[in-house]
């Protein structure tokens, strides 16, 4: 019944605690279409789909790929050789003790250290002082500041 309405009327009419149509609607033409009429519709709603998933993966990348520029822009490409000095940013949080300084007034950076070897791409492995030696030594290059 309620599929004859909406092919007749062009919209679901639907009883008091019958299910919706909610996944049926979206591939039901809002044509109305008469009586003994047979329309196969389905090649048609694919090729529109498809225009349409088409459309918006160019839409991703363009905005992808302006949002790289944006946020390129404000980036610095680091690399560092091994035996170069470097400094190594500490981030102070209030109240919490870090390579046995407390509080807001830490410095920033601490060091220089020496850097032993590259492990991946942006990585670094420090060598770190005897009272650093329960800090993990392998460091991003963003936490890294040439000497």
């Amino acid at each position: 019944e309620t599929h004859v309405s909406r092919l007749i009327f062009g919209k679901a009419c639907r009883k008091l605690g019958e299910p919706g149509l909610s996944s049926v609607l979206p591939f039901i033409s809002r044509q109305t279409i008469r009586v003994g009429e047979r329309v196969i519709e389905g090649p048609e709603m694919i090729e529109v789909t498809n225009a349409k998933v088409v459309v918006s993966k160019e839409k991703l990348k363009e905005a992808r790929t302006r949002q790289k520029s944006y946020a390129d822009k404000h980036r610095r490409s680091l690399e560092f050789q091994t035996g170069d000095h470097v400094f190594l940013k500490v981030s102070p949080a209030c109240g919490v003790r870090r390579f046995g300084i407390k509080g807001k007034l830490i410095p920033r950076f601490i060091g220089p250290f020496e850097i032993l070897d590259r492990v991946g791409k942006v990585l670094y492995r420090l060598a770190l002082p005897p009272q650093l030696s329960h800090v993990h030594d392998v460091f991003h290059v963003s936490l890294l500041r040439g000497y």
